[in-house]
């Protein structure tokens, strides 16, 4: 009889918590997983903290989460495939709705006893090197529980599910030395009261920059979102304005911007993204390039090519997250459980090169080429088709893209709009979108 596979999950976000949900519904092909969770909660990002900065134990605060935030997709484009959100829920949720659904998640599926809370995860490191098929790697994973009890197992996979929304990026700024103010990052912002009729200079115009603007501008705030993408259609009322991007800090501390503008502010904020961080693994024994903004070579952006038994699931960016995880753990149990046959190593290897080099040669940055977006549903379809399961149902990429007109035409109100799924094709409005006021 085939010996069962034994998986080792790292982290207990919606990622770590897909992965073993699916693992533990294939009993006859899995052990049940190992999965660790350096905290005493689940929900990664989404378990909001209070305070920013560290945990009494030193390690710093994993959770990026505001206190008011909500989600900008809808729920129906949020869930988990088998799992819906409450129907009476509205379709753009705070985040706390999401933390309470992903404790319904674990319950359902009776995860919470296959985690090791408060562990955190030292070492994993391949216990035999390379081989042709990369059928003899297991991989040696070395922890510790908060009373620093230190524990070796052996597993025959792992799942890397410590998320990208930690480890804050800080692009350098010439000059920055010479800020008088306030510097921090999204990651440690909370809420808005502190910057009360504080002039503050956002950076970066993705959506945490563009939300953070907008709830520093309903406290009096003077806010200048400064970023390098076209002039976004912004609510007047708000006061918000738009500059290029910052280039420098002069020598009396005044923030000067690529059209040569310059301007004083109190508080000077980041939001600026996160960079990737996996402190347990060592990526070049991986044969991986671990950048700030960009981990290469992945082949179908999980696995690396010379080790076939390690998943990065979730490092790609803007995606339906929980969909996303759903595909990339389907892939990925396929593959341990040999129904997906890999092309060679040298032909995973060529294949990430060349559609790395394809995005790069249509203009597409680096610090993007994990961007998926459009992209997605063309990547879960391949991933369906390969690994032998259901893609996500048409009307999924429908109303992504009726979410992205709404949220440009007004980023301030389209979470007020409310959607229902018909069928696999169609969604319909259930309240008119709001009127565009000027």
């Amino acid at each position: 009889m085939k010996r069962r596979v034994r998986v080792a999950v790292i982290g207990a976000g919606p990622a770590g918590l897909c992965a073993a949900r699916h693992i533990l519904s294939r009993p006859e092909a899995f052990d049940p997983p190992v999965v660790y969770e350096m905290t005493d909660h689940l929900g990664g990002t989404w378990f909001y903290e209070e305070k920013a900065g560290t945990y009494d134990n030193g390690y710093p605060i994993h959770s990026s989460m505001y206190r008011d935030l909500r989600t900008n997709l809808p729920k129906e484009i949020m869930m988990f495939p088998d799992f819906p959100f409450d129907d009476r829920l509205p379709s753009f949720l705070h985040h706390t709705s999401v933390q309470q659904y992903l404790e319904k998640y674990c319950e359902r599926y009776d995860i919470a006893r296959h985690i090791k809370f408060n562990t955190v995860v030292e070492k994993v490191k391949p216990v035999s090197m390379e081989t042709e098929t990369g059928g003899a790697v297991t991989w040696e994973v070395i922890s510790h529980s908060t009373c620093r009890d230190q524990n070796t197992q052996t597993f025959d996979s792992v799942f890397v599910c410590n998320g990208h929304y930690s480890d804050p990026h800080l692009p350098y700024i010439p000059g920055i030395e010479h800020f008088k103010g306030k510097v921090l990052h999204s990651h440690s912002y909370r809420c808005p009261e502190p910057f009360a009729n504080k002039s503050v200079v956002v950076l970066g115009a993705k959506a945490s920059g563009v939300d953070i603007s907008i709830e520093l501008a309903q406290v009096n705030a003077q806010v200048i979102l400064s970023h390098n993408t076209t002039t976004m259609s912004l609510p007047p009322p708000l006061g918000i304005r738009q500059a290029s991007a910052v280039v420098g800090i002069l020598e009396d501390g005044s923030l000067q911007f690529q059209d040569g503008s310059v301007t004083q502010a109190d508080v000077l904020l980041f939001c600026t993204g996160y960079n990737f961080n996996f402190p347990f693994l060592c990526p070049s024994d991986l044969g991986l390039d671990v950048q700030d903004l960009f981990v290469t070579p992945l082949y179908k952006y999980l696995l690396p090519p010379g080790f076939p038994s390690i998943f990065f699931i979730g490092i790609c960016k803007i995606i339906c997250p929980f969909i996303h995880f759903d595909c990339q753990v389907k892939f990925a149990l396929a593959v341990l459980e040999g129904s997906v046959e890999l092309p060679t190593q040298e032909e995973m290897k060529e294949e990430v090169q060349k559609a790395m080099q394809w995005k790069q040669d249509t203009g597409v940055q680096v610090k993007h080429l994990l961007n998926l977006d459009k992209d997605q549903w063309d990547y879960y379809l391949d991933l369906a088709r390969v690994g032998q399961f259901t893609p996500p149902e048409p009307v999924l990429e429908s109303l992504y893209e009726e979410v992205r007109i709404q949220r440009q035409k007004d980023p301030q109100k389209y979470r007020q709009i409310n959607y229902r799924l018909i069928d696999a094709t169609q969604w319909e409005l259930l309240e008119a979108p709001p009127e565009q006021t000027d």
